[in-house]
């Protein structure tokens, strides 16, 4: 059994806390809030009809828009909340309650590698500290040999990028572009934010 994550922590401490997850996601987009910044990048990186992984998809934001613009899309999330809110707002994708750490795809027959996976939403700063590597590993286990894995999360929330960078090489992968924002402005050391775009080791 894999230590718990951040985030399930965090829900086991405030029951409600997924529902005003979703419920908040749900009024921004109501409100017509633009919050499909990180779709766009993966989607003009994409062939059409790419097959792409949202790991750690929460309510499905960026997973059912990448649907929506004609890719094959499957999402994982660890909290059973967020799937099935998921599910009922993007019923284009499929979604599954899985830990990323212990990802087993195979046994929802969705074996077939990913030409794309996305993990956005700060996922890598919610993982437990114990479970980083295992999760980046088990990521580039389903790219495709050419595909790429698609990382962003903030500063400041306990994952140096320098930490993150050097895990992503023991699991087998390799940083091709460092961008500080969705919208690719180029990263810089001392940027806040980090969007990693990394492919599998020659």
């Amino acid at each position: 059994m894999v230590e718990k994550s951040l985030w399930m922590r965090k829900v086991e401490a405030d029951p409600d806390h997924s529902h005003w997850y979703v419920q908040r996601f749900r009024a921004m987009a109501a409100s017509g809030k633009d919050l499909h910044g990180e779709a766009r990048l993966i989607d003009a990186m994409a062939d059409r009809g790419a097959r792409i992984l949202d790991a750690g998809c929460g309510p499905g934001r960026v997973g059912g828009e990448l649907a929506r613009r004609g890719h094959r899309v499957v999402g994982v999330d660890v909290d059973p909340v967020l799937i099935e809110a998921a599910k009922e707002d993007h019923p284009e994708a499929a979604w599954y309650t899985q830990d990323l750490a212990e990802l087993d795809l195979d046994s929802v027959g969705e074996g077939e590698p990913f030409d794309l996976i996305v993990a956005a939403g700060n996922l890598m700063a919610f993982l437990a500290p114990s479970t980083r590597g295992d999760v980046l590993k088990n990521l580039a286990a389903v790219l495709a040999p050419e595909g790429r894995l698609v990382v962003g999360f903030g500063a400041g929330r306990g994952y140096d990028y320098r930490e993150f960078l050097s895990d992503a090489r023991y699991a087998g992968l390799i940083d091709d572009v460092l961008l500080a924002t969705w919208d690719v402005k180029p990263w810089l050391a001392t940027s806040n934010f980090l969007v990693a775009i990394l492919c599998k080791c020659a």
